[in-house]
């Protein structure tokens, strides 16, 4: 029931419905009644079937393309939605939806939708934006599912089909932008990696520091440039520990404490200290840092003074050593370190014994320096694109909410 004060509050040509505030033109219909749900067509197949029948025809799960196939049992343009409960923790985000067109496979843990007397790509658009965890059932022990049963009954705006179209026309043409976007991001990063793999081993010289009588030399890391050297790193830089910190020693106010979450993105939130500690303890803006536990890899610190944990070393260079050439050497050591450890890509940690006695090529300060401005112009570019992609991802996200409720209308 909606109140005397919420109807005085609903604008003119607007109505209100079980879906929200509307325009008037626009119907709301169940599931069962606005589209066309074929889950006859899904194809439920082992992994192990799968492997012997391996082609060029995509096999769907809830969530994504799990497999190619060489049949097809479905063919034309439908929205997926997931019924699978173990994936349905992510639908307070946004619903596992997909929009599959051509010759593919679905399992038997995603619906089939499809547009009889309103259009696919309204339903894929409208439920990626919607939360339906409410609308799910409990399966057996701890599992939740989006059940048919459930899925007939949702309710959907529907605007007349020219409206549905102008709207589905603009996320498609917005989507189609995200995907060019990420396309690019992942070619000019596939692009850094590969010029930083040949820079940082001599295999590729810039011109200025490429001399015909300088050859090669063979070393315990192999051939290199006659003109590097081959040094552990403790004889590069300095690993300065961080300080563990009991419970009774937090603060709400004071320096900040840099944890690992605070680097990787997982966290923002920091502790404080208002302990007085020796100055290697701090780190500035602009210092070098690296965490060795669980979590692995460089960090350039951009913050205010802080104070690091234990489970991160500040790394001061030394006279000759360029500090952004380091961060690139350490990068590229530790994504070789994750790649050969047994533990899948991971590791529980590094010794810093270990980490000072490890070996790295050593070109001279120029050249560190040079090889870091270029690493360092490629980084700048892929983080121009990452903040463009994120832009237009936000944008994206407000248009839905305002093309898909008819907040903003694109028709008169």
């Amino acid at each position: 029931m909606v109140s005397v004060m919420e109807k005085k509050l609903i604008p003119a040509g607007y109505k209100p419905t079980e879906v929200g505030v509307v325009p008037e033109e626009w119907d709301v219909a169940t599931i069962k009644n606005a589209f066309a749900i074929h889950n006859n067509l899904r194809l439920p197949l082992s992994s192990k079937v799968r492997e012997g029948i391996q082609g060029k025809y995509p096999y769907y799960g809830p969530t994504k393309i799990q497999d190619y196939l060489n049949e097809y049992r479905v063919e034309g343009k439908y929205a997926l939605i997931g019924e699978d409960g173990d994936h349905f923790l992510k639908f307070e985000v946004m619903p596992q939806t997909q929009l599959a067109i051509g010759k593919f496979n679905v399992n038997n843990h995603a619906h089939l939708i499809q547009g009889e007397r309103n259009l696919t790509e309204w339903f894929y658009f409208y439920f990626r934006s919607r939360d339906v965890s409410a609308s799910l059932t409990r399966q057996g022990a701890g599992r939740y599912k989006l059940s048919k049963g459930s899925l007939e009954v949702l309710p959907c705006a529907l605007p007349p089909i020219s409206e549905q179209k102008e709207i589905v026309d603009v996320l498609s043409d917005v989507d189609a932008l995200i995907a060019a976007l990420e396309k690019l991001i992942n070619k000019k990063s596939a692009i850094k990696t590969a010029v930083m793999q040949q820079l940082l081993t001599g295999k590729k010289r810039l011109p200025q520091f490429d001399q015909p009588n300088t050859g090669y030399k063979q070393t315990e890391l192999g051939e290199i440039p006659g003109d590097w050297a081959v040094v552990a790193l403790r004889d590069a830089a300095n690993f300065i520990n961080g300080r563990a910190y009991g419970i009774h020693e937090w603060e709400t106010h004071g320096i900040p404490v840099i944890r690992l979450q605070n680097l990787t993105g997982r966290g923002e939130d920091y502790y404080f200290s208002n302990l007085v500690l020796p100055e290697k303890q701090y780190c500035q803006n602009g210092d070098l840092l690296y965490m060795w536990s669980a979590t692995f890899g460089p960090v350039i610190w951009f913050g205010e003074k802080a104070i690091f944990h234990y489970h991160i070393w500040k790394v001061e260079t030394l006279i000759k050593t360029n500090k952004e050439f380091l961060y690139f050497t350490l990068d590229d050591m530790t994504d070789k370190l994750k790649r050969g450890s047994s533990s899948g890509g991971t590791m529980l940690h590094v010794t810093k014994a270990k980490m000072e006695s490890t070996k790295i090529l050593y070109p001279t300060f120029e050249e560190q320096t040079a090889i870091a401005n270029v690493l360092s112009d490629m980084d700048k570019d892929l983080a121009a694109l990452q903040q463009r992609l994120h832009k237009t991802q936000q944008i994206k996200q407000g248009m839905m909410q305002e093309l898909l409720t008819g907040k903003t209308r694109l028709v008169k």
